[in-house]
């Protein structure tokens, strides 16, 4: 009747659902700190749940090694929880099958106590930890024996064994807790920190003995649940491991359970080797492991109980989250997560190494735009304002003093200037008149007039002094910014290189691995370094026999028609050892190859030559080819083009560009020394996959190519380096053929015939009448040619270098496997 009769007012019934709603989002929210808090807590609630069971745990049926080892650990690494971690150990021993919590505080307290003293000096570190352990179980234990009944032998031994396990258990400890609170930095585990994470586990279990649920064993079910997490992560050879370690310490705790150590090894030795099929077949390994073992050492009875605890260790698993056991596998070296782990981590060592070298590229290119700047604005300077600063100082010197300055400086001022401005006009010119042929209009306005030419005379000479250095100042400036912005670009590429390198090409490799595996051939490992067009770098590791070559004959062919261009083999490295795989290394091979010969004598005879020359590639698809000849002869000549040649293939092999490696020479050359050091260069920079040349040509001889019967002067006109700061570097760039001949020499061969003759005539005379085309015999036979020339005298050093450039032709062609398609090249890093 209530109900019927209340009054109902508008809202009412929103006004409490409004309430309702705030009240449940409220206890929502709280419920939702609460866990934030759990989870945020979660590695404290684990250690202390850890250090309960380990408080109960007993093997040999009386020794408690566990309690004080964990403690001590715990106190280096967990300052925090310590007072906890110990109360949960004397609470674990409370509840253990034979309670001794006093003992165990006892052991805690002592330790406790040492470890306070050795604070008090600044001596107490982790190392010392399993001594003090091993000190302090001793000390408890042997008092125990002297308040006691029995005074035994057997008790003195048990003593030091409980002792021993303790000092051994910190050590398992120390290395077994950081990876269990997953706060070891390294990015594996090594095989020793598995095994100790292993004992601590199956030590944790250890304090399970004694509790069933439904009559299966709570240590048997955990036993197998770890082991099937193992043997999942990380294989067979894992699985088994775990099953070893967790059987051996269970059946010291329990005697009744020896054969566990065998039935859990078996296990996870088939739930290893079945772990490719996943949980389902993981479990189903294990369960046919274990009901083996057990109808072959059982009852009927303990085969059902065992059964059934695999059972509910196999439903564990299956509750488990995946991320949890890829988490597991990337510690563990030999998976594949473990792989793909690293190689994320070398990626972003990559990415940030990278990133840092960008840095410093934009730094060295601010660095060169404020150089540049400086240059910029001083050149800007107008020559008004130098007018202006070189008349004051003449009129400073010569006008100051005079009694007419007044009246020159301001009644006349324009007229004043104008003949300032003519006498500095005939300074400039080296036209100073002397003392009767000065103007009449000058010496009629200037009573002082020869004067002034005497002071203007002096302090051109400083203005030009000032400027010349000015301009000495100003170049450097800009040879500095050349160099900043040079080693930018170098740094910029090297960036771009490293982030190209860093580019995931696993799909590449096992591409490359399928196909080389579907011929029949057996590779041990593959990694891609570059797959960039042109520079592809590919490292296989294979244990073939000698003398079959499958890799020119087969695998590179192969490479070749996947990769749609030339691949060859670049290297191959033997092992030291037997057993060891053979490193060989596949490279894009160049489209041109070179062949080169060089032939030289020195002056007189003599053993030094004044004449460098080089050689190289260059790393990038370029070949140099380059001759020096430093300033006269021997010793002192040898230096100058050595030096000039060695820093020039440093800089071309590091990347700078050419014209600026010249200049960068030539400043060192002129900076080394007060000393006249100045040599000639000549270059010749070869693309391997075009033929294009380039040539700089820095007071060098003209080149020569021979193309058939034709031969074509390469020829510039400049001063070596090392005289003067800007120099002219002549860039001459030509296309090269199949079976052209580059012939390169130093002065002492192309002045062979002195000034009555047509040099260059004489030259392209001499090349095109050499019979053969090997480089080597070209360049021993003009060589020789200019020598009977004079008569067998050496009157000059002498260098000719010749190149000569074909077409590559691959030792073997490349072949079409069925079902191959063309490997997909990721995007070059711009």
């Amino acid at each position: 009747m209530e109900k019927e009769n209340a009054v109902v007012f508008p809202g009412m019934k929103r006004t409490n659902l409004a309430k309702s709603v705030m009240q449940k989002g409220r206890e929502w929210a709280s419920a939702r700190r609460f866990i934030q808090v759990i989870l945020a807590k979660k590695w404290t609630f684990l250690l202390v749940g850890v250090a309960f069971l380990l408080g109960r745990a007993v093997i040999l049926e009386s020794l408690m090694p566990f309690a004080i080892a964990y403690f001590a650990v715990i106190y280096f690494m967990r300052r925090d929880i310590y007072s906890w971690v110990a109360i949960s150990l004397v609470a674990g021993s409370w509840m253990a099958a034979d309670p001794a919590p006093v003992w165990i505080s006892m052991e805690i307290a002592v330790l406790f106590l040492l470890l306070k003293g050795l604070e008090a000096y600044e001596k107490a570190e982790l190392s010392t930890a399993p001594i003090l352990v091993f000190t302090s179980t001793l000390l408890v234990q042997l008092f125990g024996i002297f308040i006691g009944d029995e005074l035994s032998w057997y008790n003195f031994m048990l003593v030091v064994v409980e002792a021993a396990l303790s000092f051994v258990l910190t050590l398992v400890f120390i290395q077994a807790i950081p990876v269990l609170t997953m706060t070891k930095k390294s990015a594996s585990l090594r095989n020793e920190e598995i095994i100790c994470l292993m004992i601590l586990l199956a030590s944790v279990m250890t304090g399970a003995v004694g509790w069933t649920v439904y009559d299966m064993s709570a240590e048997h079910i955990m036993s197998r649940y770890m082991l099937l997490l193992f043997a999942l992560a990380g294989g067979a050879p894992l699985g088994a491991s775990v099953g070893v370690v967790a059987g051996l310490i269970l059946s010291l705790a329990d005697f009744g359970a020896v054969v566990q150590m065998s039935l859990l090894a078996f296990a996870g030795l088939l739930a290893g080797l079945l772990r490719d099929g996943g949980k389902m077949a993981a479990a189903f390994g294990m369960l046919l492991g274990t009901s083996i073992l057990s109808i072959y050492v059982g009852s009927q009875a303990d085969v059902m109980s065992s059964t059934w605890e695999s059972v509910a260790a196999a439903v564990l698993l299956m509750l488990t989250p995946r991320s949890m056991i890829r988490t597991i596998s990337k510690y563990v070296p030999g998976t594949n997560e473990h792989a793909k782990s690293q190689h994320e981590y070398a990626k972003r060592v990559r990415e940030v190494t990278a990133d840092r070298v960008s840095q410093y590229s934009e730094v060295f290119r601010q660095l060169s735009r404020s150089f540049g700047q400086l240059n910029n604005s001083a050149t800007k300077m107008k020559r008004e304002d130098e007018i202006s600063h070189f008349m004051n100082a003449v009129a400073e010197r010569s006008c100051a003093s005079c009694h007419r300055q007044n009246s020159c400086w301001e009644d006349k001022f324009f007229h004043t200037y104008k003949m300032m401005t003519d006498m500095m006009t005939a300074v400039e010119e080296n036209r100073v008149p002397s003392g009767k042929e000065i103007p009449r209009s000058w010496a009629a306005h200037c009573v002082k007039s020869s004067q002034v030419l005497v002071d203007m005379s002096q302090q051109y000479e400083l203005y030009h002094n000032n400027m010349h250095w000015k301009k000495q100042i100003y170049d450097s400036r800009q040879l500095v910014a050349d160099q900043l912005q040079g080693v930018s670009q170098v740094m910029e590429d090297l960036a771009k290189e490293i982030k190209r390198e860093g580019q995931t090409l696993h799909l590449q490799e096992e591409q490359i691995r399928e196909v080389v595996e579907g011929l029949g051939l057996s590779i041990q490992g593959i990694e891609i370094v570059n797959l960039e067009e042109g520079n592809v770098d590919i490292e296989v590791y294979h244990s073939f026999g000698k003398g079959y070559d499958e890799c020119r004959k087969i695998i590179a062919p192969l490479l070749s028609d996947i990769l749609g261009e030339h691949i060859a083999v670049k290297s191959e490295t033997f092992p030291e050892k037997n057993g060891e795989p053979t490193l060989v290394v596949f490279g894009s091979a160049k489209q041109y190859e070179i062949e080169t010969g060089v032939a030289g004598a020195a002056k007189g005879g003599d053993l030094l030559s004044g004449d460098s020359f080089s050689m190289v590639e260059l790393g990038n698809g370029k070949f140099a080819v380059a001759i020096s000849d430093g300033m006269g002869n021997g010793e002192r000549a040898r230096q100058e083009s050595s030096t000039a040649l060695s820093i020039l293939q440093q800089l071309l092999q590091s990347g700078m560009d050419e014209k600026l490696a010249v200049k960068s020479v030539n400043s060192v050359l002129l900076l080394r020394s007060s000393d006249e050091m100045f040599a000639t260069v000549d270059l010749a920079i070869i693309d391997l996959y075009t033929a294009q040349t380039t040539f700089m040509k820095i007071g060098s001889t003209p080149s020569f190519i021979k193309r058939g019967n034709e031969v074509i002067p390469v020829t510039a006109n400049n001063l070596p380096i090392g005289i003067l700061q800007d120099i002219d570097v002549d860039f001459i760039s030509m296309q090269m053929h199949s079976g052209d001949t580059l012939v390169m020499m130093s002065d002492g061969i192309y002045d062979a015939p002195g000034h009555a003759v047509n040099k260059e005539l004489w030259m392209k005379r001499m090349i095109s009448e050499l019979a053969t085309d090997d480089p080597q015999e070209m360049a021993d036979a003009l060589l020789e040619k200019v020598v009977r020339y004079h008569d067998g005298d050496i009157v000059d050093d002498m260098t000719v270098l010749v190149a000569r450039i074909d077409k590559h032709l691959p030792e073997w062609a490349s072949f079409r496997f069925p079902g191959v398609s063309r490997m997909e090249r990721p995007r070059t890093v711009s």
